[in-house]
């Protein structure tokens, strides 16, 4: 069965490492004959989370801006893959404003089984990847029938395009062809 998979680049620099791991992956799940859409945040305009909570009886986010389209597309996705360089060994802000405002999800009927995080570091201890995996499980913690498929992380890498050659890169795509 064809599956639609969601991969969102939380990165604030294009190009970035943990861009380059998303695109790997999701050349992964091309080949493997999935449909794959990729969302690269940084070309988004995405507000805070309000605490609100309206989106609990509306099923949407009172800010119409593109965190609430995100979040409709994460909605119908079987797969979500999330990108992000780790910052101070957790999550970028910009994939932990994404994920508050992906609430309108909590109480909707998804599609999405399968969650997978990529993350790229200058740290290289495998440990430097923990916070992210923490806060992400977190998350999915609040969606009982979706479960953390697989973590690929790349340490050692600072600058835009450091990553090449890089086994994480490897991984990355290997474990989108297996969706």
């Amino acid at each position: 069965m064809r599956k639609q998979v969601l991969v969102i680049s939380t990165s604030p620099r294009k190009g970035g490492n943990s861009d380059t791991l998303a695109n790997e992956f999701a050349r992964g799940v091309r080949e493997a004959g999935n449909s794959v859409e990729k969302i690269t945040l940084s070309d988004q305009t995405i507000g805070f989370c309000r605490g609100c909570l309206t989106c609990q009886s509306t099923k949407r986010c009172v800010i119409h801006d593109d965190a609430d389209a995100i979040a409709r597309k994460m909605l119908t996705a079987d797969v979500i893959v999330f990108a992000t360089p780790i910052y101070y060994y957790g999550m970028c802000g910009q994939m932990k404003t994404m994920l508050d405002r992906a609430n309108p999800l909590f109480s909707a009927d998804y599609a999405f089984r399968e969650i997978y995080l990529l993350a790229a570091a200058a740290e290289e201890g495998q440990h430097t990847v923990d916070g992210a995996v923490t806060g992400l499980q977190g998350w999915i913690d609040c969606f009982e029938k979706a479960r953390l498929a697989g973590t690929v992380f790349a340490g050692g890498v600072t600058t835009v395009g450091e990553i090449q050659g890089h086994p994480a890169l490897k991984k990355a795509y290997e474990m989108g062809k297996k969706i």
